[in-house]
């Protein structure tokens, strides 16, 4: 069905090849490159993101769970695809749609060997994810050897990866911490080469590992939010370019008599007679309600028009007192990096919320 909603996400795609190729440039040459799109992309819109880094001959794409790896099959995405949150309920449609497991514990494993050799699979690729400190999902390093004895010589199964995930890649001041990490990591890769014969490949690197710890690029790096355009740093956020530009109108405009209240709950009360425009995008959409009574703001003519009162469901209310504007005006939620670090700080939380929170009911439309 057509999505008719005015209030609508651009999406640049000439953005988006010139983040990918900046974080490649950072690492060796023929180091792999796996572009995560989980989450539905980070909030943008995972096929045409996928497509469009197909186009830049990416390595891989990491999705969370089988749905998005489904979906991006289903529309002629043809790269190989690591489920990242890989359920064993799905390892079906996981083979069906020809995507590859991740698997991260004992559990998992002795499932996934047991499906494999109940429908004859060979050498099937899996993945597999070592706990190195996050302390999240992944294999821990006194079972390394138990993991071993169950897939050596293993025909059902082939290692296409091992790989871990850096806890605070993007932190300094947390370098001993993260070193420490590497180094188990490490030794983890070499117990794992003295015993498989096969090629693997290894991965460890989001896109503040790749930025930050060039040791840890190992044959394959992983760009999640740095493919949208923020480097978790401001001098590396600068040379990215932004993706995503959220946009609204003016639905309708109105003057508040001084002593009238406006919004939910009375939250605000008007100090002097004062113009309000009703935008159509609220908490539903990614609007978060900590943006509302004078904290967040939207830009419509090239002035910033501040929030009044809470937000809404479906629709935010701006002071636009001092702003030249008229109804069906554009409204610029946000066009660039600065603005949603700035919503995200107000929010108490950080630049992938903001993104992943926008609605899949506001309008997508790609550019360039």
């Amino acid at each position: 069905m057509q999505n008719h909603h005015v209030t609508k996400l651009e999406i640049s795609l000439s953005a988006l090849k010139h983040n990918f190729n900046y974080l490649k440039s950072k690492t060796k040459p023929n180091t792999q490159t796996l572009a995560v799109v989980k989450a539905f992309a980070y909030g943008l819109e995972p096929v045409n993101i996928a497509k469009s880094l197909e186009e830049e001959k990416v390595d891989y794409f990491g999705v969370a769970y089988a749905d998005e790896g489904i979906k991006l099959r289903e529309n002629g995405i043809k790269t190989p695809i690591l489920v990242l949150h890989a359920q064993v309920a799905n390892y079906e449609l996981i083979i069906q749609h020809h995507l590859e497991p991740n698997i991260y514990s004992l559990y998992t494993l002795k499932q996934f060997i047991a499906f494999a050799k109940k429908n004859h699979l060979e050498a099937y690729p899996i993945h597999l994810k070592f706990n190195s400190g996050l302390n999240r999902l992944g294999f821990n390093t006194d079972e390394v050897d138990e993991l071993l004895s169950l897939i050596e010589n293993n025909k059902h199964i082939k290692v296409a990866s091992a790989f871990s995930h850096i806890a605070a890649s993007e932190d300094l001041n947390e370098k001993e911490f993260t070193e420490k990490q590497i180094t188990t990591f490490n030794n983890i890769i070499a117990q794992l080469q003295s015993k498989l014969t096969d090629h693997f490949t290894v991965h460890m690197s989001n896109t503040s590992g790749i930025i930050n710890y060039s040791n840890a690029h190992f044959n394959m790096v992983r760009m999640g939010i740095g493919l949208y355009g923020f480097g978790n740093d401001e001098k590396e956020t600068a040379q990215l370019k932004n993706v995503a530009t959220l946009k609204s109108i003016i639905s309708q405009i109105r003057t508040v008599k001084k002593g009238d209240s406006i919004s939910y709950n009375m939250a605000f009360t008007a100090q002097k007679d004062e113009k309000i425009a009703i935008i159509p995008i609220g908490h539903a959409d990614g609007f978060s309600r900590p943006l509302g009574c004078g904290n967040g703001y939207v830009t419509i003519n090239g002035q910033k028009a501040y929030t009044s009162g809470n937000v809404c469901m479906d629709m935010i209310l701006v002071n636009v007192t001092n702003i030249d504007c008229k109804e069906g005006d554009e409204v610029i939620i946000f066009n660039n990096q600065k603005t949603v670090e700035e919503f995200a700080k107000i929010c108490n939380t950080i630049s992938y919320e903001i993104l992943t929170a926008m609605a899949q009911r506001i309008k997508r439309t790609f550019i360039d």
